[in-house]
């Protein structure tokens, strides 16, 4: 009997409710193709490519895929991020979740050519997503829409861009590292978990400068850096 259904965490729900129901979509680090198996069982035109960069959680993505007898939907690729893309591909959305920012940042930077059919970005980093934010701004990708939330005590942001006509922007003015520091949607909203979040970041930021001022010579940018971002949070919270 073919399986009809596959149940997956809530940000993993909330990441498949940006995808559009007609997508192309490539999911990057796919993790089991649980987030591809998911949307292509919601909706019947969504086609996916799912890909991992080591063997093992490959295997085991081809193995979800054929389970659920998605075989012919969803392509199953071992290799290194945007690496796997092939030109006449022509995804039009691409998903990359639960990996740190920098490292999402370096695999759209490295891979910034074969992103010229994508529309649409789903960005889910565990941490840094300054990092993601600011590649996306300079990178002509126009941030609509945001969402921050908690699962099993860990805070996730989801980061929906599309792409725009604008030309990058810059990212000297200090508005526009705020947004990339807090998120331009999530600092108006300021929701609860917003709000937890940020309380807890500036705990961290207090302690690390603590670390910094107690070191032998000391760091005068990083100090500099730190209490600037102290002063922002503190602006964002009051």
């Amino acid at each position: 009997m073919v399986q009809d259904h596959i149940d997956i965490s809530k940000r993993l729900e909330a990441i498949a409710s940006f995808i559009h129901e007609d997508s192309f979509f490539l999911d990057i680090g796919s993790d089991h193709a649980y987030l591809p198996c998911y949307v292509c069982l919601q909706h019947p035109n969504v086609r996916a490519i799912a890909s991992e960069v080591n063997k093992g959680p490959w295997i085991r993505a081809k193995q979800t895929v054929t389970y659920y007898d998605l075989s012919e939907r969803i392509d199953v690729r071992l290799g290194n991020g945007l690496e796997i893309l092939h030109k006449h591909d022509n995804i039009d959305t691409l998903t990359i979740a639960g990996m740190g920012g920098s490292l999402i940042k370096s695999i759209l930077t490295e891979g910034t050519e074969k992103l010229t059919t994508v529309k649409k970005m789903i960005t889910q980093p565990n941490n840094h997503a300054y990092a993601v934010r600011e590649f996306l701004i300079r990178n002509d990708f126009q941030i609509v829409e945001e969402l921050i939330m908690e699962e099993n005590g860990h805070i996730y942001e989801i980061i929906v861009s599309e792409k725009s006509t604008s030309f990058g922007q810059d990212t000297s003015h200090e508005t526009v590292q705020k947004q990339m520091l807090f998120g331009p949607i999530l600092l108006k909203e300021k929701s609860a978990v917003f709000l937890k979040k940020w309380q807890g970041e500036y705990k961290k930021t207090q302690f690390v400068l603590q670390q910094i001022k107690q070191a032998k010579s000391l760091d005068h940018d990083k100090i500099a850096q730190l209490n600037k971002r102290l002063q922002w949070i503190e602006e964002v919270l009051s």
